[in-house]
């Protein structure tokens, strides 16, 4: 288990992290997020012991990691792919990081396979590509078979293969009751990956629960129901006191309810004789809910109101989220 205890961090006149407090428990994946300047990096660095706390304190297990005898053992992490010399293998990397907590040299190949690196473990990580590193990096992590294991944009550079690789593998990890911390700019991945979030603004705490409580606190649901008869359904529905929407103006056939349950919208359905071709709940994105509840707490504006920019094909980043 994780532990944050009233966490502070100022850097001069700078407060980075503002009496944080949350936990992080076993069984499941924690997704980390928050915008632009709120703390994760430099709240990541003080778990590890690479920053000290202005104040308050956080526990790995009971204990600061700086009283961990072999660190490796109890948390593993992946927080900069690239931190490895250049001109050693990947295999010597490892073997150099095992003999310094005391792990078997045996565990070394064990982990370049459970990463897929091991035709290229005697290769010079400097010539790795980034998804190569990543995969060096989480290999890293795994070496002592920790409890507690945390994970810093581990899909960075990975491709569509790997990032599935990398979230059934974080929950499968979550699964043997391990503690599972991510921190991720991809939304629309934590929410494939994570059922617990920690979200903070300015250093902050925003919100911990689950991604579930956190999409349905912060967006709207509705009820999307497709019928050839939908004018006819819209009427019945409003006259039993239910708002009604087209969903678009070019679909005359789908009608959104957003105060309304499915049970109810398909009783009234079946009471007058429509005929249903899709009744589904619409639930908000974490990308929405994101964006609704951080848009105050972003360090930088892009002063164009809280319209989000354009995203990229595929993934969503966190706007501006900070490395």
């Amino acid at each position: 288990m994780i532990e944050a205890v009233g966490l502070t961090k100022r850097y001069g006149s700078k407060l980075a992290v503002d009496d944080l407090s949350f936990t992080v428990k076993p069984g499941k994946v924690t997704g980390f997020l928050g915008p632009n300047g709120a703390g994760k990096s430099t709240t990541m660095r003080m778990m590890l012991g690479l920053d000290r706390p202005t104040a308050g304190r956080v526990l790995i297990d009971g204990k600061h990691y700086t009283e961990l005898k072999n660190p490796l053992r109890t948390l593993g992490a992946l927080v900069d792919a690239k931190w490895v010399h250049p001109n050693r293998s990947a295999h010597a990397h490892l073997k150099w990081m095992a003999r310094s907590n005391g792990i078997p040299t045996k565990r070394v190949d064990e982990v370049l396979d459970i990463v897929g690196l091991s035709e290229v473990a005697h290769r010079r990580a400097g010539g790795f590509s980034l998804g190569m590193s990543q995969r060096l990096g989480i290999a890293t992590a795994l070496l002592g078979d920790p409890k507690i294991l945390m994970f810093d944009e581990p899909v960075n550079g990975l491709d569509p293969e790997g990032i599935h690789w990398i979230r059934r593998f974080m929950q499968r990890l979550a699964a043997e009751g391990r503690t599972v911390l991510v921190s991720s700019h991809l939304l629309s991945e934590m929410a494939q990956t994570a059922e617990e979030l920690v979200v903070v603004g300015r250093g902050k705490l925003i919100a911990q629960c689950s991604t579930e409580e956190f999409v349905d606190s912060a967006s709207n649901t509705s009820v999307r129901v497709r019928t050839p008869q939908a004018e006819q359904l819209g009427e019945v529905l409003a006259s039993n006191g239910l708002a009604v929407a087209r969903e678009n103006q070019q679909d005359q056939h789908t009608l959104l309810v957003p105060d309304g349950g499915t049970e109810q919208v398909g009783e009234l359905a079946a009471k007058h004789g429509f005929v249903l071709h899709e009744l589904t709940v619409q639930r908000g994105s974490l990308e929405e809910a994101f964006m609704q509840i951080t848009g105050q707490e972003v360090e930088f504006s892009t002063g164009q109101g809280n319209e989000p920019a354009a995203p990229a094909a595929g993934d969503v980043p966190v706007a501006a989220a900070e490395k």
